[in-house]
């Protein structure tokens, strides 16, 4: 599975369209909005590279009010489960 975060400047006034929108994208997990110098971020995962690239350009930039996009694939996820998991390899019982 690869995870990539996609920021996504969006024209004044459209954060709700656009945010509804990238919500219907297959690929797309989930939607912020935010603040900073982006207006959202979108968590993407899906099977492959391909893949990103086709969720990006075919998906979220092809709706209206997105201005640009900045997408970053993950290397690695560090979720709590995992660090608890690990701890506990070859413990005793």
């Amino acid at each position: 599975m690869i995870s990539a975060l996609c920021f996504v400047q969006v024209a004044p006034g459209k954060v709700n369209d656009v945010g509804q929108a990238m919500a219907q994208v297959k690929g797309i997990r989930s939607v912020y909005s935010v603040t900073g110098k982006i207006d959202m971020v979108a968590l993407i995962e899906v099977v492959d590279h391909d893949r990103v690239a086709e969720v990006v350009n075919e998906g979220i930039g092809r709706i209206d009010g997105v201005q640009s996009t900045e997408t970053h694939i993950a290397f690695k996820t560090y979720r709590p489960e995992d660090i608890d998991a690990g701890f506990s390899i070859g413990a005793d019982s």
